[in-house]
């Protein structure tokens, strides 16, 4: 792969032997990341009080009333053309530049989650909301309230450049991406329903980026392919038939046989599935059955997750399970049910667009703090997006440095804790990324 400099240096060989008439194309280019990047820098402080405001006062998902106002006063502020109430309150911009070119989508999700904070920040947030009937603490416990803050930045650089800008760009403020309250639609999956990904102007391609509490600051990591898992939940239902607890023999006992599930499942990823392949997971997380010490119930009912990064392997997973805990209920003389609730997709960065744009996140952040990355098993439905669309999903580094990953809190727990020293990566990523791809799709 080319870098930067030696990219640079062969297309001006070229333009050299073709009598020197790219030149000022590729000068005038250059010119207009280095003002981008200039403006990122002139903004920072704006990115992150933006980002104090947001995570001070998060909202749950399909509840972000507030922040997706606050998002469209913004953009509004900035005169990108902006539609609200999108998936519920999701809000979508559009910048049409001064010049004809493809249609660039960038996303960030807005929800938070029902945790409750642990900290002594100033901004700290003390906010609470309902989860599931349930009073609870509210917190940008993923990092959310910094991808609002590093889009609401792209869009303020972007809009400082609009009459060079050779395309139009379509801004996703996304809600509920850690998935729509029970009995309702939301996230990516309702977005592409809606018609954002389909309606003009209709973008080619989809870029997004995840901070990521234990990657240092200054630090993009990547992954072509599967980079973030699928998740279905699976729900096994057993049955067998209820007796005296002192006289097993009467009846067929639904505990024993989900015990004998259980440990049967384990055997799908440690014997039956090619891990050299790609990483899976099938964890039960719940299990329930019975009322009494002493009575043997007809029904245990059990919900797990199955994590997969390869289709066929998700499909083969899915049917090992079935057989599995059919067999083994039928050999006890019970029976069996298993469903699968799909959630998301695998998060699939294309092969060759990531390859295309590699340059340009090593010419941002440079080529050492570019980081092929393993896949994860957590799940992201900005996969919803990749379905419709060729996408680049992205970490940006947000622990500080002099720190190790083990010393700091991951995602999702109370002490979770970015630097937002961090932002100005994601903010110049996301608006190096629009501009080569607006400019050549990427510096090939």
């Amino acid at each position: 792969m080319l870098t930067p400099h030696t990219l640079l240096k062969s297309l001006l060989t070229v333009a050299l032997l073709l009598g020197g008439s790219t030149l000022p194309l590729l000068a005038q280019h250059s010119k207009l990341i280095a003002r981008a990047n200039q403006m990122a820098d002139k903004i920072n402080a704006k990115v992150i009080e933006n980002r104090r405001h947001f995570h001070q006062y998060p909202e749950l998902s399909n509840r972000e009333v507030n922040t997706a106002a606050r998002i469209a006063e913004q953009l509004k502020a900035l005169g990108i053309e902006v539609e609200t109430g999108v998936a519920k309150t999701g809000v979508i911009g559009i910048l049409r530049g001064g010049k004809p070119g493809p249609v660039v989508a960038l996303r960030a999700d807005i929800d938070a989650l029902p945790v409750t904070e642990r900290s002594s920040l100033p901004f700290a947030s003390k906010e609470k909301g309902e989860y599931n009937g349930q009073e609870v603490g509210v917190m940008h416990a993923c990092g959310h309230d910094t991808h609002i803050a590093m889009l609401l930045g792209a869009a303020e650089v972007l809009v400082s450049m609009k009459a060079e800008l050779k395309g139009t760009v379509k801004f996703i403020f996304q809600p509920a991406e850690e998935g729509a309250p029970a009995g309702e639609e939301g996230g990516a999956s309702l977005m592409v329903k809606e018609g954002v990904i389909t309606k003009a102007p209709a973008p080619e391609v989809i870029f997004g980026l995840h901070i990521n509490s234990q990657t240092p600051v200054g630090t993009l990591k990547y992954k072509p392919g599967g980079t973030m898992a699928a998740a279905d939940i699976m729900r096994i239902t057993v049955k067998g038939s209820q007796t005296h607890g002192a006289y097993p023999w009467n009846g067929t006992d639904p505990i024993v046989v989900s015990a004998q599930i259980i440990n049967g499942l384990q055997t799908i990823i440690s014997r039956q599935t090619e891990l050299t392949k790609e990483a899976a997971v099938v964890t039960v997380g719940q299990i329930h059955g019975g009322v009494r010490n002493n009575i043997i119930p007809e029904e245990v009912q059990m919900e797990g997750t199955v994590r997969t990064l390869d289709p066929k392997m998700r499909e083969d997973i899915h049917a090992r399970i079935r057989r599995t805990a059919t067999k083994i209920a039928e050999s006890a003389g019970a029976t069996a049910e298993v469903v699968f609730v799909p959630m998301t997709p695998i998060t699939y960065n294309d092969p060759a667009l990531t390859s295309r744009m590699l340059p340009t996140l090593e010419h941002i952040a440079g080529k050492q703090q570019v980081v092929l990355t393993d896949a994860v098993l957590g799940a992201e439905d900005f996969a919803f997006f990749q379905e419709k669309i060729p996408g680049l999903y992205l970490f940006v580094g947000g622990m500080e440095k002099g720190k190790q990953p083990s010393e700091v809190a991951p995602h999702h727990t109370p002490d979770f804790y970015i630097d937002d020293s961090g932002l100005s990566l994601g903010v110049k990523t996301l608006t190096g990324l629009t501009l080569d791809y607006m400019e050549g799709k990427g510096r090939r």
